[in-house]
């Protein structure tokens, strides 16, 4: 790959590394510690005239989740959840948010603690406590408005995309596949420190980001009910290779220089509704480089997670035209890393960019019903060598939501289907809305086709899902 290829490091510059990345932490606690000092200035400043006027608003939901696997009732999870929320409005028009979670769960494979936590930034990494909990501070922000301007400062999330199952500009947040997929977006989603200003410059509506918080995805670790084996996301074993070593994952060091910034522009005009996006950001899936050496014993292959910069342009637009609604997503992605075909690269790695897109069609013709069809397809271009993934790669979904008795009893159906490969996830699901604040819910979710695939994979991993939900305010 030319200029492209990860060479070894002379054995003085390695010796060099601990120290440099010991001086770029120093500096990024003392970057952070800053933020963090102007962040509590801040709000000290902001709400010191005006606390005795606060309206305090607060909430709890917990639920309870059972499941268990749909060929033979094996037990795959028991989950309990707590999620106090807390809010403070002043007079200036100011709103102070807090949200936090306790989540246990009474199964090893789903364990809080299997997955890669070193993907956290370390202010943003949830506490876990034993091999079953962890407590986790989801957001922790600030919105106060001004004449121009409407500024949303602190641990958030942040939506773009609005795609069903799969996403395409939904990519400010990294995302946890604890449970591959089958989270909401809600949950799943990785809130970070971040500062959000928004407000309008002729006729259009900006949106600023700037976000030092270094957390990407986070995926499930070896043994977890979820750890990734696809050929399509993890490298496979090889003849002649004798060993294998993974580094530490390998970390942007550096807070300002190393932060994520995007822009997003949105406006409707002539019933469409239509946004400009960019994102220069650190690609939130680690890249596994590979190393290969020989030795006395064999092939020996060194694999470091490293992380590397793109831009991403998109849009995204919509439109209803009587009972039906026309949308569509588009990312393109300047730098991606594909893993490749064969000992065609010496980091085992292909460079290229990424076009992502989606199309959708939403139909609400029958009362108290939506179907919704949607074609997912991400091309590679200008690969340097032959990839793993096929060039151009498909998926399409299928949505059907019913409700009765007055929304209190919802049926849903989802269907995602790789035309590539042929696999793919069906879930069902119902619920019944007993009061505003109880709920209940069975679900099932089924994965088939190669085991090759993205879910194929996890073609043992069909689960029957029980869950209860409570809320108080």
């Amino acid at each position: 790959m030319g200029s492209n290829t990860l060479s070894v490091l002379p054995d003085a510059n390695r010796k060099l590394q601990p120290d440099k990345k010991r001086l770029l932490t120093s500096q990024a606690d003392c970057y952070f510690a800053f933020i963090r000092a102007a962040i509590i200035t801040a709000l000290c400043t902001l709400f010191s005239a005006s606390l005795y006027a606060a309206q305090w608003q607060s909430s709890v939901i917990s639920s309870v989740l059972w499941s268990a696997s749909s060929h033979n009732f094996k037990q795959q999870n028991y989950q309990f959840t707590v999620e106090p929320e807390f809010i403070l409005r002043f007079d200036n028009n100011a709103k102070l948010t807090a949200l936090g979670r306790l989540r246990s769960i009474g199964l090893d494979a789903l364990s809080p603690e299997g997955v890669t936590d070193k993907a956290y930034s370390p202010f943003s990494k949830p506490l876990f406590i034993g091999n079953s909990s962890e407590l986790e501070l989801r957001e922790f922000y600030v919105e106060f408005p001004s004449d121009n301007f409407y500024f949303t400062l602190g641990k958030q999330q942040v939506v773009w995309g609005k795609a069903d199952g799969l996403k395409v500009l939904d990519i400010v947040n990294p995302q946890s596949y604890r449970e591959f997929i089958l989270e909401d977006f809600d949950d799943s989603r990785i809130p970070q420190w971040l500062a959000n200003i928004e407000s309008n410059f002729r006729g259009w509506d900006t949106q600023f980001l700037w976000i030092p918080d270094q957390s990407y995805h986070i995926l499930a670790t070896d043994d977890a009910l979820y750890t990734p084996t696809s050929p399509l996301m993890l490298p496979q074993s090889q003849a002649g290779v004798s060993s294998v070593e993974v580094k530490p994952f390998k970390r942007p060091a550096r807070t300002l220089m190393d932060s994520d910034v995007g822009l997003r522009l949105s406006r409707f005009w002539r019933g469409w509704d239509l946004t400009l996006n960019y994102l220069y950001q650190y690609d939130n899936f680690a890249l596994l480089y590979q190393r290969r050496s020989l030795t006395s014993h064999g092939l020996h292959v060194e694999i470091e997670p490293q992380y590397r910069r793109t831009h991403v342009l998109g849009g995204s637009f919509s439109n209803a035209f009587d009972h039906w609604v026309l949308r569509g997503e588009l990312a393109y992605f300047s730098n991606r890393y594909f893993l490749a075909e064969g000992p065609s690269t010496s980091n085992g790695l292909a460079k290229g960019e990424e076009i992502s897109y989606v199309i959708g069609l939403d139909w609400a013709g029958l009362e108290n019903t939506l179907i919704s069809g949607q074609l997912f397809q991400s091309v590679v271009l200008n690969r340097q060598s032959a990839t793993i993934r096929d060039k151009t790669d498909s998926t399409v979904s299928l949505l059907v939501n019913h409700t009765l008795l007055n929304d209190t009893i919802e049926l849903r159906f989802v269907c995602l289907a790789n035309t590539n490969i042929g696999d793919g996830l069906v879930r069902l699901r119902a619920s019944y809305e007993w009061q505003d604040n109880l709920k209940t819910w069975i679900s099932n979710d089924t994965y088939y086709g190669s085991r090759e695939g993205i879910f194929g994979q996890f073609d043992n991993n069909d689960r029957l899902t029980l869950g209860i939900e409570m809320g108080f305010e």
